[in-house]
């Protein structure tokens, strides 16, 4: 008989260990699936664990991926240690995709000579204005009608993604284009600076590490970091102690959408170089999973956003090496997910094991 039973005070020690656990679980989940389908589990799990980080290369290919993801976790950890659910990341990155996109393409479209450099502030501030209109239709909404931001900002990456698809199927459509549904190709001077000459790792990353540790200097070293999250936690002991509820909201998603703009800016003038329907590959909702597995925590994000960005690239590996459908890197991304919420479980529980009528005179 297993019994759950409460402990004193939650586990510090399993709050870390369990994403341990859940990677754990998903790498024998993963193997099991490898079996299944005929494939050699080792040669599989080497392509999703070795492979990414294989070369310069492919640790610039992984430093690539995690930037955006990056982004988007520290805004979304922000937002629910605020208990604030912003699930609409995507669409924020998309509209600062649009908005970086845009700016880009305003300066391709008019020959406008401007430095790399010069142009890499410009589309940060863009990128983030976009994030931040976005989010704030699920603020405004929140705070005047008490509207769920679950649905609101799910809601709105449906209508950023038509946005999008209205904008490159028709008035920004490159008329050269062959008629695919994409913008021109931007000029030279508005793509992102890269770090070493040759490889596709950008400036944003180092942009993307700085903000990881401000975040953590506002989270936990600043009264205005407590006050965002007791704000967020607890209305009524925020309103007794002087402390704005609606600040907290505020503030919460209106980074949290800065943020994810950010990152959809430096994809479109980045990696792209252009605007396309599919601009984004799911980033902003695989940096939720990024977050609870960096346990809501600017740092831990970080590492969360590696692992992710391995299993991103494993899974395109996958694909042509060793003919596994795209959609594992889904279920890989699925198993962490909730096995990571099962494991948490033991933070606030331990397992007791004995027979049934020792556990019943226990309770």
């Amino acid at each position: 008989m297993i019994a759950l039973e409460a402990r004193p005070e939650p586990s510090q020690f399993y709050a870390w260990l369990s994403p341990v656990i859940a990677l754990a679980i998903t790498v024998a989940v993963a193997t099991l699936l490898f079996i299944a389908l005929g494939r050699d589990p080792v040669a599989g799990l080497r392509i999703f664990l070795w492979e990414p980080l294989n070369g310069t290369r492919a640790i610039s290919e992984v430093a690539l991926k995690s930037t955006p993801l990056v982004l988007c976790a520290l805004g979304l950890a922000l937002c629910f240690r605020s208990n604030v659910w912003n699930i609409g990341a995507e669409g924020q990155f998309v509209l600062g995709a649009i908005t970086g996109g845009g700016l880009a393409l305003w300066f391709t479209a008019n020959q406008i000579p401007i430095g790399r450099w010069a142009f890499f502030p410009l589309v940060i501030v863009a990128g983030a204005l976009g994030g931040m209109v976005w989010a704030g239709i699920v603020a405004l909404l929140r705070d005047r009608f008490n509207a769920s931001e679950i649905l609101v900002s799910l809601m709105l990456v449906y209508v950023a993604n038509l946005f999008l698809s209205w904008l490159v199927f028709g008035a920004w459509k490159d008329p050269k284009g062959f008629n695919f549904p994409q913008t021109m190709s931007f000029a030279s001077d508005t793509n992102l600076p890269r770090i070493v000459t040759g490889l596709r790792m950008h400036w944003g990353l180092a942009v993307a590490l700085v903000i990881a540790i401000a975040m953590w200097l506002f989270m936990f070293r600043t009264f205005g970091g407590y006050q965002q999250q007791v704000g967020g936690l607890a209305p009524a002991a925020a309103r007794y102690a002087g402390f704005s509820s609606r600040r907290a909201l505020w503030t919460a998603l209106l980074v949290s959408g800065g943020l994810a703009g950010i990152a959809g800016a430096f994809e479109a003038v980045g990696p792209m170089g252009q605007l396309t329907p599919h601009v984004s590959t799911g980033y902003g909702f695989t940096a939720i999973i990024v977050a609870f597995v960096g346990r809501l925590h600017p740092l831990g994000c970080v590492l969360g956003a590696i692992l992710l960005s391995m299993f991103l690239i494993g899974g395109e590996l996958a694909q042509s090496r060793l003919g596994l459908p795209s959609a594992l890197t889904g279920v890989f991304q699925g198993v962490l997910l909730f096995s990571l919420l099962t494991c948490d479980t033991l933070i606030g529980y331990r397992l007791r094991f004995g027979n049934r009528s020792r556990a019943v005179a226990a309770s």
